[in-house]
């Protein structure tokens, strides 16, 4: 069943900067589908910890501390709300979510989540315009990115993957399907009026692909961006290097 997204998340990917410069609006709406989810598998075993949230709950700039977002389990996109957890503090876990700065933890409830773990991870090397998808130590796919350009560089550090998403458009500024990120671009140009969230996509302009042409997100061939889909669960970590 096709979903259209609420308002507040048509935009959400819009600094990832298609074809699109600075100076013009962000994408006309695109009608974005939630990629089908990985048959479950239990119990898991893994050696990045996840946190689906069963119910609308808190989110802590420190374990019993501050309020500084309320989340739900489901994203803005309809996809189940998966957080990577790199922290445990008694009954509180140590987040990765959007909701949060780049490098920024937030701390939720244990008893609020569902644990899980995987062995998947994503490593990008900036510099070198290339993305790693591991499962544990075995590297099983390599594949060019675009990276931001001078003056918009991608942002490194840890993120993780929160939605996987269709867009049923081959001339979509997202190409066929994106992997939507926690993180944020915080090098957008000014005045740019789309959102800032990071995200993995496809493009309608593949000759950019392996080159510094976008405002932060990565850019992969088809082929590519359509095999991370099939293999990466919510919550993957990526890793974003110099």
């Amino acid at each position: 069943m096709r979903r259209s997204l609420p308002v507040a998340a048509l935009v959400v990917l819009a600094g990832c900067g298609g074809t699109t410069t600075a100076t013009q609006a962000p994408p006309p709406r695109r009608d974005f589908v939630v990629a089908p989810a990985k048959k479950k598998a239990a119990p898991p075993r893994g050696r990045y910890t996840t946190a689906q949230v069963r119910h609308r709950t808190a989110l802590r700039a420190a374990p019993g501390g501050r309020v500084v977002a309320r989340i739900g389990p489901r994203t803005e996109f309809g996809s189940d709300r998966v957080l990577g957890v790199t922290g445990r503090r008694g009954g509180w876990l140590r987040v990765v979510a959007a909701e949060r700065r780049n490098g920024q933890a937030a701390w939720i409830r244990a008893s609020a989540v569902r644990l899980g773990a995987l062995d998947v991870s994503i490593t990008v090397d900036r510099s070198a315009r290339r993305l790693v998808l591991r499962l544990g130590r075995t590297v099983l796919r390599r594949m060019p990115v675009a990276v931001g350009r001078p003056g918009n560089e991608t942002p490194l550090g840890r993120f993780a993957v929160t939605d996987r998403l269709k867009t049923g458009r081959a001339d979509s500024p997202y190409g066929c399907c994106a992997l939507a990120l926690s993180g944020h671009q915080t090098r957008l140009e000014p005045g740019w009026p789309g959102g800032d969230r990071l995200a993995i996509h496809g493009t309608p302009d593949p000759e950019t692909v392996g080159t510094p042409a976008s405002l932060g997100c990565m850019r992969a061939y088809t082929k590519d961006i359509k095999a991370l889909l099939r293999r990466v669960p919510l919550g993957t970590p990526v890793f974003i290097r110099a």
